[in-house]
C-alpha cells in the first residue's frame, strides 16, 4: 500500500527575520516557462537602453597648468597620485581624491619631454629640452628648505623620452640614441643607435623586463635587450610611430600609435605583420596605454578625442570628447582599471570612467546581482540587430563625423581604382595586399 505524505520544511519558505525578502518557490523546468526567451530579450533591450541613458563618463577636470600638458605618469604604489609635465617646464603632483594639486615644481627650461616614477614610488625622473635628466623626491621639502633635484645628469643632446625599469635601479632615455643608465652613475651603461634620426619614445617591457622598445622619426620601431650590446630587430612602417605601450599581461605583445590614424598591435616574435589593426581615429594617434588587465587599450588622438579598444577588436567600443578638449597629447589608464586620465593642449587633465555607465561608490548586494544579471543578458543578445544598434551608437562632434564620411569615400575610391587596375592587367601581376601587411615596409634583423 502506498501512502503519499505532504512534507513542508519551514526552512524553504519562512523568513528568518522580518527584514528578509520573502522566499519564493521556483520550478526551473523550461516546459513551464515558454516565454522565458522573449522576457529575457525585453530585459536585455531595456538594460542596453538604460546603459546608454546612464553613460556619463566625464568625472572631473584638473586645471592649474599654465601651458599644454605634455606627459602624464602614474604612481606605482598610490592610486590617488598622478604626475603631469607641461610645455613650460612645470611638473605638478595631483591628489585625485581631493582633485587638487599637492605640489608644483619648475623642473626644466622649455618642455618637459618625459616623466616616470621609480618602481618604489619614493622619487621620480624628468627629462626636458635643457638636455638634463633630473631625479626629484616625491615628498615635499620641509619648511624653509629649497626645492632642489636629488640628482642632475647633463646630456650631450636633447632627451625626448624616459622610462624606468619595473624592479631594478635602471632607467632608459631616448633622443639621438637610446641610453640605459644606472641610477648611481652619471654616464650611460649602454648606448644603442641604429640610423641617424632621433627617437621619440622608449618603453620597458613590464613582463620580460630586459626587453625595451623605441620608435623613431625615421618611421621605425626598434627592439632592444639591455643584456646585449646591439639592438635586436627593427621594422620600418609606412608612417611615423608616435608612442608605444607593452601589454602588462602578455610578454610579447605591444601596441604602436601611428601617424596614419591607426594603432598596430604586434607580437615581437613575428614582426612581418601586426596581430591586429585598430582603426577609428580620423587624425594622428599621439599616445596609447593598456589597462592593467591587458584586455583593453586607450588611445589619444590629434582629432580631440580618446577611444577605448578591446585588444581583439579592430574598432573602438567607446569614444570620449568634450567641446573644450583640444588635441589630446597623453593618456593613462589607472592602476585599479576604473579610470582613464588624459592631458590635452588646453592645459587640463581630465578624468573619465573606463566604463561609461558604471555607478561609482559602493554597490549593495542586490545592485551587484542586478548588474551582473543585466551584463549576462546583454552578452547573450548582443548580436540581435536592435540591441546591437543601440549599444554601438555614439554621438560624435560634427568635425569627426564629417571626416569619417570623407575617409570612407576616399577608401572606396582607392578600392575601385585597385579593382579597375587589376581588371585591366595581366592576371596575378597586381597583388591584393592585406590591410595588416601593407603598412610594413621592411623588417631588419
Amino acid at each position: 500500500m502506498k501512502v503519499k505524505v505532504l512534507c513542508r520544511n519551514p526552512d524553504d519558505y519562512v523568513r528568518e527575520t522580518k527584514r528578509d525578502l520573502q522566499r519564493v518557490p521556483r520550478n526551473y523546468d523550461p516546459a513551464l516557462h515558454p516565454f522565458e526567451v522573449s522576457r529575457e530579450y525585453t530585459r536585455a533591450l531595456n538594460a542596453t537602453k538604460l546603459e546608454r541613458v546612464f553613460a556619463k563618463p566625464f568625472i572631473a577636470s584638473l586645471d592649474g597648468h599654465r601651458d599644454g600638458v605634455n606627459c602624464i605618469a602614474k604612481h606605482p604604489k598610490s592610486l590617488s597620485t598622478v604626475l603631469s609635465g607641461a610645455c613650460d617646464g612645470e611638473v605638478k603632483i595631483w591628489n585625485l581624491t581631493k582633485r587638487e594639486c599637492s605640489r608644483t615644481i619648475q623642473a626644466h627650461d622649455g618642455f618637459v619631454r618625459g616623466l616616470c616614477v621609480r618602481f618604489c614610488g619614493t622619487s621620480f625622473f624628468t627629462v626636458g629640452d635643457d638636455k638634463t635628466v633630473k631625479q626629484w623626491a616625491m615628498e615635499s621639502p620641509g619648511y624653509g628648505e629649497k626645492v632642489e633635484p636629488m640628482r642632475t645628469i647633463l646630456g650631450k643632446t636633447v632627451f625626448t623620452g624616459i622610462d624606468h625599469h619595473v624592479k631594478d635601479a635602471v632607467f632608459a632615455t631616448c633622443g639621438q640614441q637610446v641610453d640605459i643608465w644606472d641610477e648611481q652613475r652619471s654616464a650611460p651603461m649602454r648606448s644603442y643607435a641604429w640610423g641617424v634620426d632621433s627617437i621619440s619614445s622608449v618603453r620597458f617591457n613590464p613582463v620580460e623586463t630586459h626587453i625595451l622598445s623605441s620608435c623613431g622619426t625615421d618611421r621605425s620601431i626598434v627592439l632592444y635587450d639591455k643584456r646585449k650590446p646591439t639592438p635586436l630587430k627593427k621594422i620600418i612602417l609606412e608612417m611615423r610611430t608616435n608612442a608605444l605601450c607593452w601589454n602588462p599581461m602578455e610578454a610579447f605583445i605591444f601596441t604602436a600609435a601611428n601617424e596614419n590614424f591607426n594603432l598596430y598591435t604586434y607580437d615581437m616574435r613575428y614582426m612581418d605583420s601586426p596581430v591586429k589593426v585598430h582603426m577609428d581615429h580620423v587624425s594622428a594617434v599621439l599616445d596609447v596605454d593598456y589597462s592593467p588587465t591587458g584586455k583593453e587599450l586607450v588611445s589619444a588622438s590629434f582629432d580631440k578625442s580618446i577611444r577605448i579598444f578591446p585588444v581583439q577588436s579592430g574598432h573602438s567600443r567607446e569614444v570620449y570628447h568634450t567641446k573644450r578638449m583640444q588635441h589630446v597629447t597623453c593618456v593613462r589608464w589607472s592602476a585599479d582599471n576604473k579610470y582613464v586620465l588624459c592631458g590635452s593642449d588646453e592645459m587640463n587633465i581630465r578624468i573619465w570612467k573606463a566604463n561609461a555607465s558604471e555607478k561609482l561608490g559602493v554597490l549593495s548586494p542586490r545592485e551587484r546581482a542586478a548588474k551582473n544579471y543585466n551584463q549576462k543578458l546583454k552578452e547573450k543578445f548582443q548580436h540581435h540587430p536592435q540591441i546591437k544598434r543601440i549599444a554601438r551608437h555614439r554621438h560624435l562632434p560634427r568635425s569627426i563625423y564629417s571626416q569619417i564620411k570623407e575617409q570612407q569615400i576616399m577608401r572606396e575610391a582607392r578600392r575601385k581604382k585597385d579593382v579597375n587596375r587589376r581588371k585591366h592587367s595581366k592576371p596575378g601581376s597586381v597583388p591584393i595586399p592585406s590591410e595588416k601587411k601593407k603598412h610594413v615596409l621592411a623588417v631588419v634583423e
